[in-house]
């Protein structure tokens, strides 16, 4: 059992890595690529600077909407079915819930609280009047589903799963 719980820590960490990538890719030519993960108010004057159009934030949301959730719910269900062969809800959901929250994790501590909010990599030129870009609403926000919503999506996929495989 020690030896699957380090498997499925491992798993999301592994997760965490794809997350970091796919930000560092987004924000390669600038951060301005990843806006549309900003509030409103820093896309706008995005906008305003000349910077990008609202309908490039629309398009970038949407690739990235379209490319990073379905390739996170793969990436977790090869992992814990096709890998770990997980059988059954209880089985299925704990690993889940574990790779997911692991990934979490990575993302509020390392992405949001570090490299958002204590380097220069994100910051927009001619926003920096605006920050913190990740307030302190937003990060209420970003922990109660990550930790309610992680929760909730690693039981539908456990179920939806659990009727497949049954």
């Amino acid at each position: 059992m020690s030896g699957l719980i380090f498997k499925t820590v491992s798993e999301g960490l592994g997760l965490g890595a794809l997350l970091i990538l796919v930000c560092a890719i987004g924000i390669c030519r600038g951060a301005v690529g990843m806006v549309h993960l900003y509030s409103p108010a820093v896309q706008d004057r995005c906008v305003k600077l000349g910077l990008t159009t609202h309908e490039k934030i629309r398009r970038h949301a949407l690739i990235f909407k379209a490319v990073c959730i379905p390739g996170y719910i793969a990436y977790v269900l090869i992992c814990v079915y096709a890998v770990n062969r997980a059988v059954g809800f209880v089985a299925g959901f704990w690993q889940l819930l574990v790779i997911l929250s692991v990934m979490n994790l990575i993302d509020r501590f390392l992405i949001d609280g570090f490299w958002v909010g204590h380097t220069k990599s994100w910051t927009i030129p001619g926003t920096e009047d605006l920050k913190p870009y990740i307030t302190a609403k937003d990060k209420c926000k970003k922990w109660l589903f990550g930790t309610v919503g992680m929760v909730v999506i690693s039981a539908v996929l456990s179920g939806i799963m659990t009727i497949f495989i049954h």
